[in-house]
C-alpha cells in the first residue's frame, strides 16, 4: 500500500530529485513543483499530506505560498520548511510550519521529521497520482 503524498516545492531540480529519492525509498508518493504558483497547481489537483516547502523561489516564493495556501484552504497540510535562508526556524515559525530542516540536511534527518510530523491518516494515500 502506497504512503503519504508529499509535495516537495523547491526550486534547485537537483535537489527535489534527492528529496524524491529519498521519500520515495521510504514508500511516499511524491510530487513536485519548482516555485509556489506550481505548488499551488498541484495542491489544487489533489491535496498532499505534507509540503516540504524551500522559502526563496523565483515567481512566488514561500512566504507568498503559504500565506496563499493557507487563504484558499486553512491549516488543514503540514508545512515543513526546507530552506538555506538563515535562521530557519524564525522562517518556519512566519509561515506557521510544523517542522524545519536547514539545507544541507541529512537525508536521514529528512525521513525522521517526516515521519514525526506526517497526519496519521493514510486512508487517501491510494487515490490517484501526482500529474
Amino acid at each position: 500500500m502506497p504512503g503519504a503524498h508529499i509535495l516537495v516545492v523547491d526550486d534547485d531540480p537537483d535537489m527535489q530529485d534527492v528529496m524524491a529519492l529519498a521519500l520515495e525509498s521510504g514508500s511516499y508518493q511524491v510530487c513536485r513543483a519548482s516555485n509556489g504558483q506550481e505548488a499551488l497547481e498541484r495542491v489544487a489537483e489533489r491535496a498532499p499530506d505534507l509540503i516540504l516547502l524551500d522559502m526563496r523561489m523565483p515567481v512566488m516564493d514561500g512566504w507568498a505560498f503559504a500565506a496563499e495556501l493557507r487563504r484558499r484552504y486553512g491549516d488543514r497540510t503540514p508545512i515543513v520548511v526546507c530552506t538555506a535562508a538563515e535562521d530557519v526556524q524564525r522562517r518556519a515559525r512566519e509561515v506557521d510550519a510544523v517542522g524545519c530542516l536547514s539545507k544541507p540536511f541529512e537525508l536521514d534527518e529528512l525521513l525522521r521529521l517526516v515521519e514525526s510530523v506526517l497526519p496519521r491518516r493514510w486512508e487517501r494515500a491510494g487515490q490517484g497520482q501526482c500529474p
